[in-house]
């Protein structure tokens, strides 16, 4: 299923947990890198070409560590972002068959290759794009057999997670989220629950308490975070994150701030 052309799948989730890239400066690094170029790859069309792996787990068992041209640690948010959680262990793309992501990985090869002023900088960043355009490619292929991915690449599905993930503080409704993704009732509530692997209520709600705990980190009270996700009070957002970790939001705050110092 083609996604639907107009709807930025990824920008509310980058935007809020952003993709951060460092390059391993050789085999002693200790960074563990979790995304490789390799350069052992053939091309259906009879020529060379890289493949690209990302292993969003950190595994690198396995890869042919001769033949790689680039290795980098890529997050995607820390511990329980959604995207981090929504990739498989290994994503692997032979790159004859997706160009735009080619040819950004091109250019990542060359900076490697011959590096000139700024190129940490710029195969830093380089891999960050690579990630996002091995996102695009991952939604686009429709390869994906459930979960976030598989929902960003439904063409109705996708607009009513994109609506969550833009406002999450608004009160959604079964009802609402159908009308947005053009569906009645019940045909989003099943399509949601088998293909994004829960309900539409449930997949809010823990949006909400990931979004919060990225507010809890920066120093906001918790007053004001149970407001911006959507809870009428911070008691009310109290008991619902006590229920999902096991503690209290406190006790994230106070470790976050002993961490910080």
């Amino acid at each position: 299923m083609s996604p639907k052309r107009g709807i930025d799948r990824l920008s509310a989730l980058i935007d809020r947990f952003r993709i951060r890239a460092f390059v391993a400066q050789g085999p002693e690094d200790p960074i563990r890198p979790n995304l490789f170029l390799v350069s052992n790859a053939y091309c259906s069309k009879g020529t060379g070409m890289d493949e690209l792996v990302f292993r969003p787990r950190g595994e690198a068992e396995g890869i042919d560590i001769d033949a790689v041209v680039v290795a980098a640690r890529v997050e995607l948010g820390g511990e329980g972002a959604p995207l981090a959680l929504a990739l498989p262990r290994e994503v692997r793309v032979d790159l004859c068959q997706a160009p735009a992501l080619a040819a950004v990985a091109t250019v990542l090869r060359d900076e490697v290759e011959s590096p000139r002023c700024g190129h940490q900088a710029a195969v830093d960043r380089l891999c960050e794009v690579v990630v996002i355009r091995l996102l695009r490619h991952a939604i686009a292929s429709g390869n994906a057999g459930g979960g976030l991915i598989a929902g960003l690449a439904h063409p109705q599905l996708a607009l009513a997670l994109v609506a969550m993930h833009e406002a999450p503080e608004r009160a959604w409704r079964l009802e609402d989220l159908a009308e947005v993704a053009g569906m009645s009732r019940t045909v989003f509530a099943t399509n949601f629950r088998e293909i994004v692997g829960q309900t539409p209520g449930a997949y809010l709600a823990n949006w909400r308490l990931i979004v919060a705990r990225q507010e809890i980190a920066g120093g906001l009270p918790l007053k004001t975070v149970a407001g911006r996700v959507g809870f009428s009070s911070a008691a009310a957002f109290t008991r619902a994150y006590q229920r999902a970790y096991g503690h209290p939001p406190r006790e994230d705050r106070k470790a976050m701030l002993q961490a910080a110092e």
